[in-house]
């Protein structure tokens, strides 16, 4: 896959919009700051279709990848962006990082670990904020999620 792909996802509580340009995306994030969310929500519309309330607006196939059947699953996967959870346990495999090389897929890997395995760009790393306020008390209402680059190489010139 080549290209540039805007991702948008939402449900009447939470708004995450995203940008892919290359192979490999990592998304960092403190603690609560919805990582795992925009995972979980891209599994339910998978599982549920429409009747799950959840929009994505992107022209690419997106799914998530989990730790059931991942090498098929993936093997069957093409011109797709795949989200992937810190807790599938293969993303820190050699054979994990020999079938992302061949792959004609975009990854969307959401860790806080270092994937030293991976050919990832430090332009390619995001972390994810969201907007709403910092007390500790959330209520329901939505709240937009906001990736941000983690490293600019051009503020080093």
């Amino acid at each position: 896959m080549v290209g540039k792909y805007d991702i948008e996802i939402y449900n009447n509580r939470v708004h995450y919009f995203l940008t892919v340009k290359r192979n490999i995306t990592i998304v960092k994030g403190n603690s609560a700051t919805g990582k795992t969310e925009l995972i979980r929500l891209i599994a339910e519309l998978e599982a549920n279709g429409s009747s799950s309330g959840i929009t994505l607006k992107c022209e690419k196939k997106c799914t998530v990848l989990t730790n059931i059947d991942w090498e098929l699953r993936l093997s069957s996967l093409s011109q797709a962006i795949v989200f992937i959870d810190e807790t599938a346990a293969f993303i820190r495999s050699k054979r994990f990082a020999e079938l992302v090389k061949g792959s004609d897929n975009y990854f969307v890997i959401v860790t806080r670990d270092d994937l030293s395995q991976l050919p990832y760009s430090v332009e390619e790393i995001y972390g994810l904020r969201n907007s709403s306020d910092s007390s500790k008390y959330k209520t329901y209402k939505k709240i937009y999620n906001e990736m941000f680059k983690m490293y600019n190489l051009n503020t080093y010139e």
